[in-house]
This record gives C-alpha cells, structure tokens and sequence, in this order.
C-alpha cells in the first residue's frame, strides 16, 4: 500500500510543470475537454458576465482547453491562470459544499473576492449567495478529497 502510495506520488511529481505541486494541479469540469463548456473564463473578472469564448483563441492548460473572446483574454489567462481558473474545478459550488459533483453552469456564477464560483441551478444560486460563508467552509472540506468518491 505504501509503496503504491509513492509510487503514484511520484508520478504525479514526474508529470507536473516545474514548480508545481500536486496541490496546485487542481482537476477541472470539462464537458467533452473543454472547461467551462466554452465560456471565456477571463470575461467573468474583466468584463463581468458569461461570453462564450472562440476556438480560434484557445489554449491547453492542465489538461482541458480553454477558450476565450479575444486574443487579450487568452494573454491574461496565460500570464496568471491561477487567478481566472474556478473555484472547485468548475463543479458545482454548492454541491460541492453536500459532499457532491455536479456540473458548474457558467450562466450561473459568482465572483466574490477574486474567486470564481459556479452554480449548478437557479435555486442553489440564491442559496450559495444567501449562505456562502458557512456554505464555502463546507465544500473546502469536501475539495478535492470528492473527486475520489
């Protein structure tokens, strides 16, 4: 079992960027590889509403393409993608804090204190806007442990 254990682990050291832990190598929702089913993950942040992002302006980045409106977009998600990339990969915020995936609706979001999160349905929007706090302690304790179930 630990031999198992190491042997994986350093896989995932072997496989990651230089500098880069297994920590900051988070797992996102991506319907059919591509993340936040084509929506510019930049344009929550810069232009504060859900843009579907273009093909010809895309990028590979920790295992899923991202897409986005501009050439801009692309430049500033390269240049820091950690500080445009969801909350809990994508999923559900809410689910995620009932121990649960389910998928992140990009009509569906939040940006509250430089994080993005996405909802999965209308109904656990209000509540995730209503709750958040006791909500989001929650699914940290469920993330990223809930990917394993």
């Amino acid at each position: 079992m630990i031999l198992r254990f190491l042997t994986m682990a350093m896989a995932v050291f072997l496989l990651s960027a230089p500098g880069e832990t297994r920590a900051e190598s988070p797992i996102f929702s991506a319907r059919d590889g591509i993340a936040l089913g084509g929506y510019d993950v930049v344009a929550f942040f810069e232009q504060q509403r859900a843009i579907a992002g273009d093909q010809d302006h895309a990028l590979m980045w920790k295992g899923v393409v991202w897409h986005f409106v501009s050439a801009q977009n692309q430049s500033r998600f390269e240049a820091n993608p950690r500080a445009y990339a969801p909350v809990f990969g994508g999923y559900c915020a809410y689910a995620m804090s009932q121990g649960y995936l389910a998928p992140g609706d990009p009509q569906l979001w939040l940006v509250e204190e430089g994080q993005l999160y996405l909802l999965n349905n209308s109904s656990v929007h209000r509540v995730w806007q209503q709750e958040r706090g006791d909500l989001l302690v929650q699914a940290q304790g469920h993330w990223p442990a809930v990917l394993r179930d």
